[in-house]
């Protein structure tokens, strides 16, 4: 299964809405990082990713999305992760990464 990635931007909160969909591996985790970058330059502004339809990230999609966080961060920004399935918090803890990132429930915009 590949992945998909929609998103928005919501003016009103200065964010970016990303809704990830399906699998982030080897094969597309170039692309998400590509894509990710291309839109927190367009406009920087925290991140929030629902993960809710993410069922799987291995290292490079890890490293992906740590290469976007890096960008965020020296904008002064977050990146807020959202409804992480519990195979996947496990991989962000094992890794430290869930003190990187901010795991949190939906708050419904996603």
């Amino acid at each position: 299964m590949d992945f998909q990635m929609d998103h928005s931007f919501d003016e009103q909160q200065n964010r970016w809405n990303i809704i990830l969909t399906g699998e982030i591996d080897i094969f597309n985790s170039l692309e998400l990082k590509t894509r990710l970058t291309k839109l927190v330059e367009e406009k920087p502004a925290d991140v929030f990713l629902q993960c809710k339809f993410l069922e799987y990230i291995d290292s490079t999609g890890l490293g992906a999305l740590v290469g976007v966080l890096k960008n965020v961060k020296g904008s002064g920004f977050t990146i807020h992760m959202q409804d992480v399935k519990p195979n996947i918090q496990k991989l962000f803890k094992i890794t430290n990464l869930d003190n990187e990132f901010i795991l949190e429930e939906g708050d419904g915009n996603g």
